[in-house]
């Protein structure tokens, strides 16, 4: 008996242009939370960053160019990859976190959403093309896909765009050591109702979110350095404490999702993971691995693409998966058949998996 099955049918993303090394910040003055000035000196500092996160580089935002900007760049590229008319497009969602920035300013705008923005430009007519934004930290982009294989598998929609893009170099402290961390970026996927005799595209998912003390592992909060201004917030974060809930709690969401889906982590042939660590999310994905008693992590399961484009919050999944699907990383490729695990974890606390089957 045939079902319905969300399948992927395209992908775009948009990488900034400008490129910021780890040299580049030579001349900030970190300050510890309490506002202390760090005695150590920042070229060590900049040394501990690279080897705890392995982000050499990242990409920020062209001074004309804003979140939603991105959301559409990425959108447009999505459309044409997938070959389709704009107008049949049901819905558009947006995962994002701060709106749009404008450049000087820390005044975040989602009024009208992102979405509506991105529909506005890409010249969308169809009325009943909904565009509407969600916020869900760093695995909005992912709860997005979740959302519209709802309205899928439900039969309120045959196509559905969503798009995770985030503006975070202009949010992000320049007197706090996490600001290294941060990226900007889109990446934008079209899911498609499908009818098949056999389980394709999402097979299933699973999300959680923690409150009760973690929910302020994430927050706006003023600088680290008392001189700025007291009306400043920038994005801050318990580093530490998010990595250990990320290394107890991500591995459990993944293995309750393949157990929803039937399919064993052998079967699996990609992890595209959030890309906010490289150390923690290789002991995530160790983690992961031993849950099926396995000790030896198989070679190119896990892509990583953080020590060139940082961490683009919503942004480096879908940007991920599309850099796979075009060929721009090499020793990766998804061929029909595979299996891919997408996974999250971020502000809320939140964490999230989608296991997705390639159609044949």
């Amino acid at each position: 008996m045939k079902k319905t099955y969300s399948v992927i049918i395209g992908t775009g993303s948009y990488i900034p242009e400008r490129v910021v090394v780890n040299a580049d910040f030579m001349d900030h003055h970190f300050y510890d939370k309490e506002g202390t000035k760090f005695e150590t000196g920042t070229d060590t500092i900049i040394q501990k960053f690279t080897e705890i996160t392995e982000i050499e580089e990242r990409r920020h935002v062209e001074e004309d160019k804003n979140t939603s900007d991105l959301a559409f760049h990425a959108a447009e590229r999505c459309i044409e990859n997938a070959g389709i008319d704009k107008e049949t497009l049901d819905y558009i969602i947006v995962a994002h976190n701060f709106g749009d920035i404008m450049k000087g300013s820390l005044q975040t705008d989602i009024l009208p959403s992102l979405a509506s923005r991105v529909k506005e430009k890409l010249g969308i007519i169809n009325h009943k093309t909904v565009a509407y934004d969600t916020v869900f930290g760093c695995p909005g982009w992912v709860q997005g896909l979740i959302q519209a294989n709802y309205y899928i598998r439900s039969g309120d929609a045959k196509r559905v765009m969503v798009i995770g893009a985030d503006v975070l170099s202009r949010i992000s402290d320049p007197h706090d050591r996490d600001s290294m961390i941060y990226a900007d970026g889109a990446g934008a996927a079209i899911l498609e109702a499908r009818e098949s005799d056999t389980p394709v595209g999402i097979l299933a998912h699973n999300t959680r979110t923690d409150a009760n003390g973690m929910t302020y592992s994430l927050y706006l909060g003023k600088s680290f350095n008392v001189q700025h201004p007291e009306q400043n917030m920038y994005i801050k974060m318990n580093g530490h404490k998010i990595y250990e809930y990320a290394l107890k709690n991500v591995p459990g969401v993944v293995k309750e999702g393949l157990e929803k889906a039937e399919v064993d982590i052998k079967q699996v042939s990609k992890v595209l993971i959030h890309q906010a660590n490289a150390k923690m999310d290789d002991a995530i994905l160790k983690r992961l691995m031993r849950l099926y008693n396995i000790k030896e992590v198989p070679e190119n399961i896990m892509p990583m693409t953080i020590a060139k484009l940082g961490n683009s919050s919503v942004a480096t999944v879908p940007t991920l998966l599309d850099l796979i699907l075009r060929g721009n990383m090499p020793g990766h490729k998804l061929s029909a058949g595979d299996i891919a695990v997408f996974t999250s974890v971020g502000a809320g606390m939140n964490i999230n998996c989608i296991v997705y089957k390639f159609p044949e």
